[in-house]
């Protein structure tokens, strides 16, 4: 019978340093070294952790990694921008984001308000209302 015990996720980057800087100081995350060379990032909210390896041959994930749930997504994108990340990587006739970067989905009917950025090594994460 399959019983594990725990889960967690995990995603690779090229730069330990950089990523560490990235989640721990510019998003306020957690994020503490672990004992092979990788970062342990812990998720707000009692969300478990995530294991953020280093790979020589990184090829940035094309998918979202991470989202990040937030109360008021147009608060959370400015201050995301203010603090130098850029939400406005997709620019998407069939599925549009505003000046922001916002897909507004509630008003559509399609999901949730989700705007979509890159940490240091490319990999893609989301901030959403849900």
């Amino acid at each position: 019978m399959f019983s594990p015990v725990r889960a967690f996720s995990g995603f690779s980057v090229d730069d330990v340093a950089a990523a560490k800087a990235f989640y721990g100081e510019t998003l306020g995350l957690d994020a503490s070294d672990g004992a092979m060379g990788n970062l342990q990032l812990a998720l707000p909210g009692g969300g478990g952790t995530v294991f953020v390896y280093p790979k020589p041959n990184h090829e940035p994930a094309s998918f979202t990694v991470l989202n990040f749930v937030v109360d008021d997504i147009d608060a959370a994108v400015d201050e995301l921008n203010a603090r130098g990340v850029v939400t406005k990587i997709y620019d998407d006739g069939a599925f549009p984001t505003d000046e922001k970067g916002i897909a507004r989905g509630k008003a559509a009917g399609q999901g949730p308000d989700i705007a979509w950025f890159r940490d240091p090594a490319g990999n893609v994460l989301s901030v959403l209302q849900d």
